[in-house]
């Protein structure tokens, strides 16, 4: 008999937890889909976004805290998504609670490849440019300032948090086995992710998809049957 597992899913700079909704009805029946809402979006709109990485740990560990003593569980986090699992992963490892029994991380460079470019520092209209090339937000959003003027300082405190430096004198590696998705045309070539082996003791599994940095939006039967497999196989394995 497979256990139930609840899978903790982390959105994308700027993204909140209902972009996780459509996944439930894709999911083995014993994986219960918990989408992580970050402050800021969604129903927590009215809440300022965080100043810092730390901040945003504690709230997400929060959130996380009850379940992960009573439930086997993993966790799913997207670019920014991937930092904060990471991280979180890190934290829950180091005041020795239960590691999660996967960790999937998607579009993202491995934790001690940091990012060059700063574009939380950008100025506006260079900031504008990037997201809409980055692409994931329609252009039609940028035509509408009232929509601008509270999605913009959203995003560029996402984007902060996302290029925080964590100073580790050394790789510490988890010990989960690790799933990693990436786009094919987001620029981060075998050389670069195959560097995630060194992040576990134990599976580390890399995937390329068809499609950008926002492969994740197109791609969501095939995350999924990742997600199934390796869920429903190490949840097999506990039961033994």
């Amino acid at each position: 008999m497979t256990k139930k597992i609840k899978l903790f899913c982390i959105p994308y700079a700027g993204g909140s937890a209902n972009m996780y909704n459509s996944w439930k009805s894709g999911l083995n029946s014993n994986i219960e889909l918990c989408p992580i809402e970050l402050a800021g979006r969604g129903n927590r709109i009215t809440e300022n976004p965080y100043q810092n990485l730390e901040e945003a740990l504690e709230d997400i560990y929060d959130q996380v805290s009850e379940d992960i003593l009573n439930y086997d569980y993993a966790i799913f986090g997207h670019s920014l998504g991937a930092m904060l699992a990471y991280e979180l992963t890190q934290k829950i490892t180091s005041i020795g609670l239960n590691q999660p029994m996967h960790v999937f991380f998607s579009g993202r460079k491995p934790p001690h490849i940091h990012r060059k470019e700063k574009w939380s520092l950008l100025s506006s209209t260079e900031f504008e440019k990037k997201i809409m090339l980055l692409g994931g937000t329609p252009p039609e959003f940028f035509k509408y300032p009232e929509l601008k003027e509270i999605f913009i300082p959203l995003l560029r405190s996402d984007f902060s948090l996302s290029e925080t430096i964590v100073d580790r004198p050394e790789i510490i590696p988890l010990d989960t086995d690790i799933s990693i998705l990436l786009g094919e045309d987001e620029g981060i070539p075998p050389e670069t992710s195959v560097q995630w082996y060194s992040h576990t003791t134990k599976k580390c599994n890399i995937q390329y998809f068809e499609g950008n940095h926002f492969f994740l939006l197109q791609q969501k039967e095939a995350i999924l049957e990742i997600i199934n497999e390796n869920l429903v196989q190490e949840s097999l394995m506990v039961a033994m």
